[in-house]
């Protein structure tokens, strides 16, 4: 088997596993079908790029599991008017993903490595509708509030109180809440003229959502 049919035989056991984990919705599946995990992934664990496993990047962070990261854009039903901000940027595979659904990205970690990795990979794929910023994203972007989509790839005990109030009404956010050291579960949060509406949608486990920015900024 040359190397490009193995790639493309990866990518269609990629597409399965997410399909199997129950990512069904046609709009995310072919977002990531269309963004390829290879890039994000780096050193020592780019072989592991198609499976459906969380793997170690820089900053002592973790780029999300893909079925996961399936299941918590299908839960955050973007539209393609949709501004979304995303708190934890990461490898920059969730962005990139949400890139393909809303009309706007904002993306935020506190490592300014990650950030900047991440950057330069947006420019590298042309995917010109996400803004990459060091900042702590527990406070959100209150510059650029309110958002039609939320999204929090670290978790917190509780959803941070400045990222509910940056939520429009009828917005949806979607994060990992509980303790680091125990078991998490992802939330879905849907803000009403009433207030808010949450729903357990699983367990899950991320890297905790810390306060301040990172040693190397």
């Amino acid at each position: 088997m040359s190397d490009s049919d193995e790639i493309a035989e990866r990518k269609m056991r990629f597409l399965f596993a997410l399909r199997s984990k129950g990512v069904t919705d046609k709009r995310v599946l072919a977002a990531m079908e269309k963004i390829d995990r290879g890039p994000f992934v780096r050193g020592l664990f780019a072989e592991r790029a198609y499976e459906d496993t969380p793997l170690p990047i820089a900053c002592g962070q973790t780029i999300s599991q893909p079925s996961v990261v399936g299941l918590m854009t299908q839960a955050l039903a973007v539209t393609p008017r949709d501004k979304v901000l995303e708190v934890g940027t990461g490898s920059g595979y969730q962005a990139a993903i949400l890139s393909q659904l809303a009309r706007r990205v904002y993306t935020v970690d506190r490592h300014r490595r990650l950030v900047r990795e991440a950057a330069a990979l947006f420019a590298s794929l042309d995917l010109n509708n996400i803004i990459a910023m060091t900042s702590d994203g527990s406070f959100g972007l209150p510059d650029q509030a309110p958002f039609d989509r939320i999204i929090v790839t670290a978790a917190a005990e509780d959803p941070p109180g400045p990222l509910l109030a940056q939520l429009k009404i009828g917005g949806i956010m979607v994060l990992p809440v509980g303790r680091s050291d125990a078991v998490q579960s992802l939330i879905k949060v849907t803000r009403s003229e009433n207030g808010f509406d949450y729903e357990e949608l699983r367990p899950v486990r991320f890297v905790p959502l810390l306060e301040g920015l990172g040693k190397d900024t």
